[in-house]
C-alpha cells in the first residue's frame, strides 16, 4: 500500500490543527506542540502541519509513503532504473518518528520523498527537518 504524504509549514500550529480536523472531519492521529499529522484513509493520505523547514509558511514538501524496507528498497531501485537522481536519508528522527527515505527533485525545484516510518521515536524531539539540497 502506498500512501500520498503532504508536509506543510504553518506559523500557529493551534490554528492549523483546527482548520485542518474541521476540513478533514477528524482529529489528528498524532499531535506535539509543534507538529500534527493526519492518517487519513479516504483519501489515502498523511497529512503534516509543523513549525519547521525552510521556507514561507504554506510552503511544503510531498512524498510517497510505503509500508515496510523492502518496499522501499524496490522503489529506491526503480528509480534508479528511470534515471531520477536521489538522496538517501536513513535512521533519522524525522516528525518524531523513525524514518528511512530518500528525495527526488521535480523540473521546478519541488523535493519528494519516498519513505518507511518505522514508529514512533519515543523521547526524541522532532528531529532533522533538513531536506537534501534540491540541486541533488
Amino acid at each position: 500500500m502506498r500512501r500520498i504524504h503532504v508536509g506543510m509549514k504553518v506559523d500557529d500550529i493551534r490554528a492549523a490543527v483546527d482548520f485542518y480536523s474541521r476540513l478533514f472531519g477528524a482529529e489528528p492521529t498524532f499531535e506535539r506542540t509543534d507538529y500534527a499529522k493526519w492518517m487519513l484513509d479516504e483519501p489515502l493520505l498523511n497529512f503534516s502541519v509543523d513549525l519547521h523547514g525552510d521556507g514561507p509558511s504554506g510552503s511544503a514538501h510531498f512524498g510517497i509513503q510505503v509500508t515496510n524496507r523492502e518496499e522501499l528498497e524496490t522503489f529506491r531501485g526503480s528509480l534508479d532504473s528511470i534515471g531520477l537522481s536521489r538522496s538517501d536519508q536513513n535512521d533519522l528522527v524525522c516528525g518524531y518518528q523513525l524514518q528511512h527515505k530518500s528525495w527526488v527533485t521535480d523540473p521546478d525545484g519541488a523535493m519528494w520523498e519516498v519513505f518507511f516510518t518505522e514508529g514512533i521515536a519515543e523521547g526524541a524531539g522532532y528531529g532533522n527537518d533538513q531536506v537534501p539540497d534540491p540541486a541533488c
